[in-house]
């Protein structure tokens, strides 16, 4: 009997162990420096916000706190994210990352650590067509649309501008490439002409020669599929500078008030896209932001939401063993159940802890499609009197 009371002692202790004595800990895998570290401050912290609100609720796993481990994944630099992502696993131990956030490093990340070790990925703004077909073991997911829907939406505004050709400059890396060839494709199929698809380095800082390059071949735009702080803002001067250029049509990863301030009004009229939502969700989460001094940009909505599906789904499996809840995190997202959004994440783990259903639609009205996607929507801009505008909301 002594030694029956010992075992269910044991296995008593355990359990607490795993639940209310332990942390649990989630990476914050972003480029903190690099080519968008004007965006990751406010994503980072977005990301923060949804497990400081899991935490404060005391109804994570048993009174479970959630500790944030931020990490640089730099954007560009695939063996420093690698880096940083194996020592948030073997040195800090994470329970899950939420990251990375460009497509090269991501897919680095992916295949040298997260497959190899088991870890579960949900990246904010990971876009590139290429990561829906990534052999990942169904370890990753994300809460943007892939670029195959971006060059969609970029082609159809185009033409409802009345643009018919188009020059194209983009990132010389996955996700560049990537959205290039979804713009290109999906311009040419409504019946305009791409005058020119050119590569471009970050970190130069001259551009006069990829400039008169693209001024050569014409256009009536210059899409620039680069990064807001790197070497599509330096494009962008360049083509001001010289008067190769004066409209601008800005992918997602040139949305966003550094540019603007950099620019000045010669950005006035660029035109651009970026996830986002018109949702419930989405005002909340902005009356939250702002009340934590956040200051709301692209991908911090989906920031949040990586980091709460994430814990959600460790609920509804009462687990934080990546084998378990995984399969959660579809169901958390997809319902059926009681909608859930940004700010409601302790009546989540609630309903989540009892056994019911939830419909998570949290800050950006997330829907996952397979293979782990989110379906996505966009808010369209335009650069007026020096200051992004929003325009719209395209499903």
């Amino acid at each position: 009997m002594k030694k029956i009371l010992t075992v269910a002692a044991l296995a008593a202790t355990m359990a607490f162990s795993a639940h209310a004595q332990n942390t649990v800990r989630l990476g914050v895998l972003l480029g903190f420096t690099g080519p968008i570290e004007s965006l990751t401050p406010a994503m980072g912290a977005s990301a923060e916000l949804a497990m400081r609100e899991v935490s404060e609720s005391g109804k994570f796993l048993g009174g479970t706190r959630v500790q944030p481990v931020r990490a640089d994944s730099t954007c560009i630099d695939a063996a420093a994210a690698t880096a940083a992502a194996e020592r948030l696993i073997t040195v800090e131990r994470v329970n899950a990352i939420v990251g990375a956030d460009c497509s090269g490093v991501t897919n680095a990340v992916i295949q040298n650590v997260a497959v190899p070790r088991g870890v579960v990925m949900i990246s904010p703004s990971a876009t590139s067509p290429a990561l829906t077909t990534v052999r990942d073991n169904d370890l990753f997911f994300r809460t943007s649309p892939s670029d195959a829907r971006q060059g969609e939406v970029i082609a159809q505004m185009l033409r409802e501008q009345g643009i018919n050709s188009a020059a194209l400059t983009f990132t010389n890396n996955d996700y560049g490439r990537g959205l290039a060839n979804s713009i290109t494709t999906n311009f040419r199929r409504l019946g305009g002409r791409i005058t020119i698809s050119a590569a471009h380095e970050d970190g130069k800082g001259d551009y006069t020669a990829e400039v008169a390059a693209l001024a050569a071949a014409g256009g009536d735009i210059l899409i620039v599929a680069g990064y807001l702080d790197q070497g599509g803002r330096g494009i962008i001067r360049s083509a001001l500078d010289t008067g190769a250029f004066s409209r601008f049509f800005l992918p997602d990863a040139m949305i966003g008030d550094s540019l603007v301030q950099a620019i000045g009004r010669g950005l006035n009229g660029a035109i651009g896209v970026a996830p986002g939502s018109d949702s419930e969700g989405g005002r909340r989460f902005e009356a939250m932001a702002r009340t934590a001094n956040i200051n709301v940009g692209p991908y911090a909505k989906e920031s949040y939401d990586a980091a709460a599906l994430i814990l959600l789904a460790m609920q509804a499996a009462n687990s934080t063993d990546p084998a378990v809840f995984r399969p959660k995190i579809m169901e958390v997202a997809n319902g059926p159940g009681e909608t859930i959004y940004a700010g409601q994440l302790a009546r989540g783990l609630e309903i989540l802890a009892a056994g019911g259903r939830i419909n998570y639609e949290g800050a950006s009205a997330v829907k996952l499609i397979e293979p782990g996607e989110a379906a996505g929507s966009y808010r369209t801009y335009e650069v007026r009197n020096g200051a992004l505008v929003t325009t719209g909301v395209r499903q």
